[in-house]
C-alpha cells in the first residue's frame, strides 16, 4: 500500500506539540501539509487519537469528506471540503491535548486516510469505529505523532 506524507510546521515526528495548539493553549488545529495521495480517492479521513489517555483512545479531531485534490489545512481551519465530526469533548472539530497533570507525555496519532469512497461512520464515532471503517478499505495512510504534557 502506498503511503501518504503527512507534515506539519508547527512540530516534528515525535517532537513536543506546542502549547498553542493544546487545550490549556490556543486550543487550535495545527497546520497540516500532504503528498502522495493515490489516483481513485474520493475523499480523506483526518483523525488525530490519543491512546494514552486514562479512559482508553481519546478522539481530538475528526473530519471526513475531505477533498481529496487539497494538500493542505492553515492552523485553526477545517480541511477542505472536509466535515467536522464530534471529538472525545463532546464538541464539534478541534480538541486539544489536554493530559492529566503529572502524566508521562501522551502521544498524538494524526492520521489522514486515503479511501476509494465517502465512509460511514455512527454519530460521535469512537477511534475504533474509525478504524473499522478505514482499514479494510483505505488505499492510503499517512502518519505524524506529537507529544504533549503538562
Amino acid at each position: 500500500m502506498a503511503g501518504i506524507e503527512l507534515h506539519t510546521a508547527a512540530f516534528n515526528d515525535h517532537a513536543l506539540v506546542p502549547r498553542r495548539y493544546a487545550r490549556d493553549g490556543d486550543n487550535i488545529s495545527p497546520p497540516l501539509t500532504w503528498s502522495g495521495v493515490p489516483d481513485g480517492t474520493a475523499e480523506l479521513l483526518l483523525l488525530c487519537e490519543d491512546p494514552d489517555a486514562p479512559s482508553g483512545t481519546f478522539v481530538h479531531w475528526l473530519v471526513t469528506g475531505i477533498d481529496p485534490a487539497d494538500g493542505s489545512v492553515e492552523a485553526g481551519e477545517t480541511p477542505p471540503g472536509g466535515t467536522p465530526r464530534t471529538n472525545g469533548y463532546g464538541e464539534t472539530g478541534w480538541g486539544g491535548p489536554q493530559p492529566p497533570v503529572g502524566d508521562d507525555a501522551h502521544r498524538y496519532f494524526f492520521r489522514l486516510y486515503a479511501l476509494p469512497e465517502p465512509v460511514t461512520l455512527p454519530d460521535n464515532p469512537t477511534a475504533d469505529d474509525v478504524h473499522r471503517a478505514v482499514d479494510r478499505t483505505q488505499l492510503a495512510g499517512g502518519t505524524i505523532v506529537g507529544l504533549y504534557q503538562r
